[in-house]
């Protein structure tokens, strides 16, 4: 097999699966574990867990300041008397210079 280079610019999230470059259906991506950790948080793990996971993981925000997600997710409020629970995303880049895909 030939030596190939594989980055995010020029492979799918799923090249790790299909050397062909085909696209993976859902029967075949879960049959490789695929969607694995979401299974796992949703049935197995509290939510104090799922944010030490991604603290652990060092994932950060895609904006320019690079926020710990799991920092940001930790400060949502714990009060358990609370029947409705909020999680805002900013999806927009309003800043020209944070952009994280620019060339």
């Amino acid at each position: 097999m030939k030596n190939i280079i594989r980055t995010p610019e020029t492979h799918p999230l799923t090249w790790r699966l299909r050397d062909d470059k085909q696209p993976v259906w859902l029967d075949e991506y879960r049959s490789k574990n695929g969607y694995e950790g979401a299974r796992k948080a949703l049935t197995g793990l509290s939510p104090d867990e799922i944010v030490n996971q991604v603290k652990d993981a060092g994932l950060k925000g895609r904006g320019g300041a690079g926020f710990s997600t799991g920092l940001k997710w930790s400060l949502m409020p714990k009060d358990e008397s609370m029947n409705i629970r909020y999680l805002l995303c900013n999806a927009d880049e309003m800043e020209p210079g944070t952009i994280k895909t620019a060339c």
